[in-house]
């Protein structure tokens, strides 16, 4: 979240943040709450002084002044619990108007309403053609037996599938080759839980607002959509180290979505799963705007190469103001092209925050003059599975319908093709 401090100091450029962001929040009104809550904390504050004050007084006076100083701490403790009351109704009010005030975006964030009005700020490789009639990845994969929709929705139901054979395989080696690629950036590999306390996906800001994406126990915790969550979590309540920065980590975890509101988009093969597994690149840094802009263009960049290196065409654009989440500054998203289609789609985003969600997680360090700050907190996907396979698979297609395998991969799977 924003500090209220800058809230108040910075009404404007808040409101034209929430503006560009297309999100409803009540600057003028959180402020007048503001007011109202330091208003109370002072005045009770007074007021327990004052109860302090007699209380230290009544061993050393008479009867009658104590009878009558009795009367009147009766009167104040009434009052003290009306207006503590009072705070407790205002502070739920104010906390729920904080979460709801989106971060502020950088000045480089095109305006627009939706993806739809993503800037393309890059376009690497050829769209990929062929001489031959091209199939899309459900029908290559069924025929190779990599894939098995009927028994997935028999099993899951609707957008379940089983990866089989070579589908697995080629899973195992994309996870094994990003293993080895991200840690050769200075990642440390993590393993998080994925069942999660409720309260962490306030400190990402997937909530308030995304509750119904998310699939829930019987106990009220989440079964997270990204390692983004968990890793975050990992340092709450912590004050880390400076010398460590920045922290890299490379998070590998089942990840799974609801899909609310989607049931009619991509109702077909692995575009849009309830479950997959996905590698996810998380880094804490100095509260410096600098090294987040450093450190955003680092991430996504690694994912960039890691697609070239699969030789897979693809584009890069920054997200829109009305497509970027609560407490994103600035957004990426790279896009692989399917051939199929004839179109890009998302495979990975690249998101830096400043101090957004560790100051809702309490994530600080102690900079060079001893003072305690809020760490800034980034991160990107490295590699998604099994969209990934999507694009990989459609654009290695070959006319006899066998797939090639790219050549950084061969070693992991052990072949240089998938045949029938």
């Amino acid at each position: 979240m924003l500090d209220i401090k800058f809230i108040r100091e910075n009404k404007d450029i808040v409101k034209a943040g929430a503006i560009k962001k297309h999100v409803n929040v009540d600057i003028d009104a959180l402020v007048a709450l503001d007011d109202l809550r330091k208003m109370l904390l002072t005045s009770i504050e007074a007021k327990r002084a004052e109860q302090n004050a007699v209380s230290a007084k009544l061993p050393s006076v008479d009867a009658a002044l104590k009878a009558e100083l009795l009367e009147s701490m009766k009167k104040l403790k009434g009052e003290l619990q009306a207006e503590e009351e009072k705070l407790k109704e205002t502070m739920k009010e104010w906390q729920a108007l904080m979460l709801a005030v989106p971060n502020v975006p950088d000045m480089s964030v095109p305006d627009g309403d939706n993806d739809a009005d993503n800037k393309e700020v890059k376009a690497w490789g050829d769209k990929t053609a062929f001489d031959f009639p091209a199939k899309d990845h459900v029908e290559i994969m069924t025929a190779l037996k990599m894939v098995d929709f009927e028994r997935g929705a028999k099993v899951h139901g609707f957008r379940g599938y089983f990866l089989t054979g070579a589908g697995a395989r080629l899973s195992f080696a994309i996870w094994q080759y990003a293993m080895d690629f991200f840690s050769a950036k200075g990642f440390t590999p993590v393993i998080p839980p994925v069942i999660v306390r409720k309260q962490n996906l306030y400190g990402t800001a997937h909530l308030p607002g995304d509750v119904e994406d998310f699939y829930t126990t019987q106990d009220g915790d989440v079964l997270a959509g990204t390692a983004e969550v968990p890793l975050m979590a990992m340092h709450s309540e912590e004050v880390l180290d400076a010398k460590t920065f920045p922290v890299k980590y490379l998070g590998f975890s089942p990840c799974f979505r609801r899909e609310a509101g989607s049931h009619s988009k991509d109702v077909k093969g692995l575009i849009r799963v309830h479950e997959f597994y996905k590698l996810e690149q998380v880094v804490l840094c100095e509260a410096s705007h600098e090294a987040s802009v450093a450190l955003h263009e680092e991430i996504n960049r690694n994912t960039e190469e890691f697609i070239e290196s699969l030789g897979i065409p693809y584009q890069t654009v920054a997200n829109c103001g009305g497509d970027l989440g609560l407490g994103q500054v600035k957004k990426y998203d790279v896009n692989l092209w399917v051939p199929k289609e004839g179109k890009y789609r998302e495979i990975s985003s690249a998101s830096y925050f400043h101090d957004f969600q560790c100051r809702r997680f309490n994530i600080r360090y102690k900079d060079a003059e001893g003072k305690l700050r809020y760490a800034h907190s980034l991160n990107c996907t490295a590699i998604p599975t099994p969209r990934i396979l999507v694009s990989l698979i459609e654009n290695n297609q070959n006319a006899d319908g066998s797939v090639r395998i790219p050549q950084v991969l061969q070693k992991y799977f052990g072949s240089d093709c998938i045949k029938a």
